[in-house]
């Protein structure tokens, strides 16, 4: 059995629980540990199940709580050495425990999954998307990308769930009182999605195979999750997907 919960998804904190066979892990923990073990408790299970965290970059909003769950509750943590390397630079001399994946090798996790680490195009060290395999099931996660690279394309093919970045609408960007630089810097290469682009991205990667999208890291001030929606929507019905989730 798997199970997938997006916890925390924004510029205020990221964290997405995922399950099978009884086995309990975290991608991202950019939120407090105190609000991630409230938000599992609702799926009836708790930090102390946690078993490993995979990390996709450095930034605070996806790490925040790391080093609480790697030191207090013993939790492994899966990162490339990059992505390490600056974490524990920003830790004041703290050093952390890491499993460390080289970009590109899918690995296995307990005979349970395999997972696949895919480098994506984002302001930070070494960022990554994963590819996480169950069996027959394959499932994506891209919450921070600027654009989609021909390697991302061939990640995403096939999967029957894709947590997708639809981070901003162009116009109400544009229109934020946000300085240009920062403007600038989300709307580039190595920024963020646009809905257009997570639309986009899915119209060439979609098959029969695809189930459901989740659609992540949505900006509270340059989004509305109905245009995001929307935008979504119209492309899976232009492709016949209208009952993809």
């Amino acid at each position: 059995m798997f199970r997938l919960c997006v916890l925390a998804s924004g510029s205020s904190g990221n964290c997405i629980y995922f399950s099978a066979d009884g086995h309990h892990w975290l991608i991202d923990a950019g939120i407090s540990g105190k609000e991630i073990n409230n938000r599992l408790n609702i799926l009836g299970v708790g930090l102390e199940n946690i078993e490993g965290v995979f990390v996709t970059h450095e930034h605070d909003d996806h790490i925040s709580s790391l080093a609480l769950l790697g030191k207090r509750h013993g939790v492994e943590l899966f990162a490339n050495l990059g992505t390490a390397e600056a974490i524990e630079s920003s830790l004041d001399g703290k050093k952390l425990q890491w499993n460390i994946f080289p970009n590109g090798s899918r690995f296995n996790v307990k005979n349970i999954i395999e997972v696949e680490p895919f480098s994506v195009p984002h302001d930070a060290m070494d960022p990554v998307g994963f590819v996480i395999y169950k069996g027959t099931l394959k499932i994506a996660i891209v919450t921070d990308i600027g654009v989609a690279t021909t390697l991302v394309k061939q990640r995403l093919r096939g999967c029957r769930i894709i947590v997708m970045e639809s981070n901003h609408e162009p116009k109400l960007l544009n229109n934020s009182k946000r300085p240009w630089s920062l403007k600038q810097r989300i709307s580039g290469r190595h920024g963020h999605f646009s809905n257009e682009q997570a639309a986009e991205l899915i119209a060439e990667v979609a098959d029969q195979n695809l189930k459901t999208i989740y659609l992540a890291h949505l900006s509270s001030e340059c989004n509305k999750p109905q245009i995001a929606f929307e935008s979504m929507r119209k492309t899976l019905c232009k492709l016949n997907l209208a009952d993809v989730s």
